[in-house]
């Protein structure tokens, strides 16, 4: 959108769920440029499906340019930034009228997406070639895996081993206990309150793994479904480097600018709005910002026309396998419902 006869320029670092979503909404009212260290989006909630059925990878690994059609795409890291420009690894320097930063997680990932199926591929043959498997984490990642593979390959031998007293912490007890008899009426064997020496079946060679309780867990493979450090510290020598709190988030206002920043946004799971970290309430953000920055772009509005985001409700939604899934909404019971898994994408894009 042009105010005053020139076209502005919004970068957006970091192409998730949010970053992807804002770029893709404003790349026909602004010179958009998104910044990625890979050519793809990836639709989070269907990566454990990816690796039980690699074909479904097809549908939920998207190339940026194919939804951005009429922006620039900066396949690199942003790495500093000032009050005009933003760096990249790769040398570039990227002048912005407004920035919004939705690096979320940092996750280790191949650059392209053929490589990212490639990927899904080799684990998938790990899983399919195993006869036992080993999972360490029982939080949603770790659950949803056990799941996925409880249900396509249920004559696999699945053990999960979380340190924590129960599965699903972040969530009520009640739906901790449906999910962990969920996974027990699928055969997986369930071990809390341990935690696993992962080098411990390398040292001679074996398939075993010895738990902190002394246990020994015969697997021929494992899986470290541990939780992702934010991709945030490259703030720390920026100037938003004391916008961030104590755990590494920008502080945001009720518009998700950066606090004390005019032209600065941040979406997503690098924001320290006080909700659970999810995909639609990401979805939520970008469509905020990207309201506020057509309305700040058409120059002349007043603070009060600015939209505010309300953090989410408390509600949690775990897929489990193909068909069931276990969901908490606020003031209600947690259910285990069919139907609810998460293998269809919807409308994201």
């Amino acid at each position: 959108m042009e105010s005053g006869g020139e076209t502005r320029r919004v970068v957006v670092v970091g192409g998730g769920i949010a970053g992807s979503l804002l770029a893709k909404s404003l790349q026909f009212n602004a010179a958009v440029t998104l910044i990625d260290p890979k050519e793809y989006l990836e639709i989070t909630w269907a990566n454990l499906r990816n690796m039980v059925e690699p074909s479904f990878a097809e549908r939920s690994v998207i190339n940026h340019t194919d939804y951005l059609t009429n922006g620039r795409i900066v396949t690199s890291a942003a790495t500093n930034m000032t009050d005009t420009h933003v760096w990249t690894a790769d040398g570039h320097r990227i002048a912005y009228d407004y920035l919004v930063i939705a690096t979320g997680h940092r996750d280790v990932v191949p650059n392209t997406k053929t490589d990212r199926l490639n990927q899904y591929k080799a684990e998938n043959q790990k899983i399919q070639s195993a006869n036992s498997i080993l999972i360490v984490g029982g939080g949603p990642t770790g659950v949803e895996l056990a799941g996925e593979i409880a249900t396509d390959f249920p004559d696999k031998k699945v053990t999960l081993v979380h340190k924590g007293p129960r599965l699903l912490e972040f969530i009520g007890t009640k739906a901790s206990n449906k999910t962990l008899r969920w996974l027990k009426s699928r055969k997986v064997e369930v071990k809390l309150e341990q935690a696993v020496d992962l080098n411990s079946s390398t040292l001679d060679g074996s398939h075993v793994y010895k738990t902190s309780s002394g246990e020994s867990i015969k697997a021929d493979c494992h899986f470290l479904c541990a939780g992702k450090p934010l991709a945030s510290a490259w703030l720390n020598d920026t100037i938003l480097k004391t916008h961030l709190d104590g755990n590494g988030r920008l502080m945001v206002d009720e518009h998700l600018r950066v606090n004390g920043r005019a032209n600065i946004f941040a979406i997503g799971d690098i924001t320290d709005i006080p909700e659970l970290k999810q995909g639609f309430l990401a979805q939520k953000h970008a469509m905020v910002v990207a309201k506020n920055l057509k309305l700040l772009m058409s120059g002349g509005v007043q603070e009060s026309k600015l939209s505010k985001y309300e953090p989410g409700s408390a509600i949690a939604l775990v897929s489990l396998g193909r068909k069931d899934a276990i969901a908490q909404f606020p003031f209600a019971q947690p259910l285990v419902n069919a139907g609810l898994a998460c293998s269809n994408l919807g409308t994201y894009l």
